[in-house]
């Protein structure tokens, strides 16, 4: 056994890389994570990433109830999916785009889906 008499610097270790979709997975979890009240038929949110060097562009689409109020619930998924990369992954988030895909009503019975 051969005993390490130096340390080499950590700019010349290597670097870690973080795949797409794993910041994608990430992105995925957070915004399902900020929705208030998630629309129980809706299906669970999906990320695409475009990450180049440490800075990550996501675009999230998601469902939400009706009526809710879309701005505020839009805005909680944009500040939560760019903090969780951001700690996760390391890596900064410049923008974060969020697509409401469909509103399901979340009324029951004969008021279910009609609009008043």
């Amino acid at each position: 056994m051969t005993a390490v008499t130096g340390r080499v610097a950590a700019a010349e270790r290597g670097e870690t890389r973080i795949a797409d979709r794993v910041v994608a997975k990430i992105a995925a979890q957070a915004a399902k994570e900020a929705v208030d009240d998630p629309p129980a038929d809706g299906s669970s949110p999906r990320a695409t990433v475009t990450v180049h060097r440490d800075a990550a562009r996501v675009r999230i689409s998601l469902e939400l109830g009706y009526p809710s109020d879309v701005g505020s619930q839009c805005g909680a998924v944009r500040r939560r999916v760019a903090h969780r990369v951001r700690t996760l992954a390391g890596m900064e988030v410049p923008e974060v785009a969020v697509q409401v895909e469909r509103l399901h009503p979340t009324g029951t019975g004969a008021a279910h889906g009609r609009i008043r």
